[in-house]
Parts: C-alpha cells; structure tokens; sequence
C-alpha cells in the first residue's frame, strides 16, 4: 500500500491527473479485501489493482469518468450470478469501491522565467493552481522555486503534447518577441484551455497578430486571446503584474464579471447586530 500511495502523491507532485479507487466494503466472496487500491490515470493506465477481471474493467471506467467530472463516486459491485447487474461475476459476494479524483482545480503553464513569470508562479500557486514554468534558461528557470514543475522544453513542442481543458490556462511572458509568436501560435493551433493570454505593449500585441494572421490564423482565434494581459489596475511592478495576471485568469475560467463588490448607496438596507 505504500508503494501506491508513494505513487499517488508523485502523480499530484507531477500534475498528472488520476483516481484513486479503494475497496471501501466486500460482503462474501471477493477478488480483493478492504483497503485495497488501485491508482487510474486519465490515459487509462493504472497502478495496484482492485481484483483484476470485467469487474476491474467497470471500475476503471467509472474512474475516468470521475476524473473527467472531478466527483467522487461510492458504488456497489454484485459479483454473484443471480444478479442481474453482476456482468457474469460468480464470485458470490459484493464489492463497494470509493473512487476519488485527484484532479487540480486549475493548471498553468508560464512560457517564459523572467521577473513576471517568478510572481506570477508565485501567486498562481498561493491561489491553487498546478504551475508548470518553461524556459531554456536554466539558470533562470532555478529563480521559479514556487512553480511545481520546472522545464527547458521548447514551447511549441511542449505545448502541442499536452492535453488541454477548459480549466487550464497560459500566460505567455518570456524574454522575447518571436519565442511569445511561436508559443502563441502553438496555442491557438491545439486549443483547448479555458485561458489563454500574452504580456506585451498594445504594439507589439498587434504585431504578434499581423504576423499570426499572415500565417492563416483567423481573427476569431486571436479574439480569444487575452494581449495585452491581465486587467487594468495600473500594474507597473512584477508583483502588482501578477495580481493583474491572476485576477484576469480565476475572472475567466470562473466565468464572473471582475466587477467591484462594493455596495452602492441605495442598493439596499444594512443593518448591523
């Protein structure tokens, strides 16, 4: 059992999403007893088992669904023939597994290692997210001590092999004009994440999109591009940058306004006890 709760905290350390199925309840004859577990990854891959079979099959399914639907889920497997749900199972007894996704809330990948990519990684994950920082720069990339993973993968590269959903988000802030085009490019090709943005003056932004659109890019897909980034609070340090940044990110992938909460005066009666 160690070996695969070692396992599961590696994949939370990595990011890798998964579920752990562990065998909550058995009642006459079974595969596996209680307390036994069994690690699902989102590819279907697993780790440990929780009694092999048609039965095992069933379980892994119900797991990726739960990684997909971030939900824990308790059921009951009959491994008995008179049960008309028992899939075939004459084991004679019962099996309830507890499924629970380990699933981040959110995932950031920070293209770049600089000054505003160190805040932004550093408040992104005070706020929960999984943060991958990439630069070629290994000497910079050692100053991203608070991003959970640390590669010198090229962008474009890295960016195409990753599965993206609508929880996710990029933030492009590197160092260089045409390493933001390319990493850019690569986004809007694959797709997917629920945020998408990309530090840089109002010129340089339109710049970037000129040349995207010579290359076939359509308008509609630079539209959904978040440049220049992060909301208007007069940002001018990395730190005060990465508020912008953050704020603009958890706006958007929450799907709220961003608006002030404060009460204006006749919008209702307060009173205090």
């Amino acid at each position: 059992m160690s070996e695969i709760l070692e396992q599961l905290l590696e994949a939370r350390r990595a990011g890798r999403p998964c579920a752990l199925a562990t065998v909550a309840a058995t009642t006459g004859s079974v595969p596996r007893h209680p307390g036994a577990k069994m690690i699902v990854y989102e590819d279907g891959s697993i780790s440990g088992t929780v009694g092999g079979g048609k039965f095992e099959a069933l379980v892994i399914a119900e797991a990726l669904d739960s990684i997909e639907g971030k939900q824990p889920l308790l059921k009951t497997w009959p491994l008995r023939e008179d049960q008309p749900e028992s899939f075939g199972a004459i084991c004679g007894g019962e099996v309830t597994v507890l499924i629970e996704p380990q699933v981040p809330a959110h995932r950031l990948l920070i293209v770049g290692g600089g000054h505003c990519a160190q805040s932004i990684a550093k408040l992104a994950a005070e706020c929960g997210f999984f943060v991958t920082a990439l630069e070629d720069r290994e000497d910079i990339l050692a100053r991203c001590e608070t991003a959970h993973q640390r590669l010198t993968d090229p962008a474009p590269g890295h960016i195409a092999s990753r599965q993206w959903d609508k929880n996710d988000a990029m933030v492009i802030v590197s160092r260089h004009y045409d390493i933001d085009r390319e990493a850019l490019a690569a986004a809007l090709k694959k797709g997917g994440m629920g945020y998408l943005g990309m530090i840089g003056s109002r010129r340089k932004v339109l710049q970037v999109f000129d040349r995207l659109k010579a290359d076939g890019y359509r308008a509609d897909q630079l539209a959904n591009v978040y440049a220049p980034i992060g909301l208007d609070i007069g940002s001018d340090s990395p730190a005060e940058i990465a508020v912008s940044v953050v704020a603009e990110m958890l706006m958007v992938l929450r799907g709220t306004s961003g608006q002030s909460l404060k009460i204006q005066p006749g919008a209702g009666r307060y009173t205090s006890r």
